[in-house]
């Protein structure tokens, strides 16, 4: 398959409160920050995937209590991410639960401005990546 010249891919999100989702993203998510322009911070989540956060004042959007993206990270093993978040006190939607169905297991959270945080792990025959 052909990578097309692409290099990477970011997914911009959009806050209000630019300070304290970097603490979460680089405290709680472990991610590092790739490139900093000030009023927005990349966060390399793995070679070619990335996260942007964006101070709402300065970007192209305005940050809005609607929040129709989900950051789902397949991850190789869901239970130890989860393990993650509770010894941080940090609320989570569920324990992570399998689906038959997908063949995966799964759990949510939202980050400090409402952004749902899906952590998924592939098992045998997962309908996923």
């Amino acid at each position: 398959m052909s990578d097309h010249g692409v290099k990477g891919v970011i997914t911009w999100l959009y806050y209000r409160d630019l300070p304290r989702a970097m603490r979460f993203y680089e405290e709680v998510m472990g991610f590092e920050l790739a490139v900093d322009q000030g009023w927005s911070k990349i966060y390399r989540i793995r070679e070619g995937a990335y996260l942007g956060l964006v101070d709402e004042s300065r970007g192209y959007h305005r940050a809005s209590e609607a929040k129709p993206v989900i950051v789902c990270l397949n991850v190789t093993d869901a239970d130890a991410w989860y393990r993650r978040f509770v010894e941080r006190s940090i609320e989570v939607e569920s324990q992570p639960r399998e689906s038959e169905r997908l063949r995966i297991k799964v759990f949510m959270l939202r980050d400090p401005e409402g952004y749902v945080v899906e952590v998924q792990q592939s098992l045998p025959g997962a309908l996923s990546i």
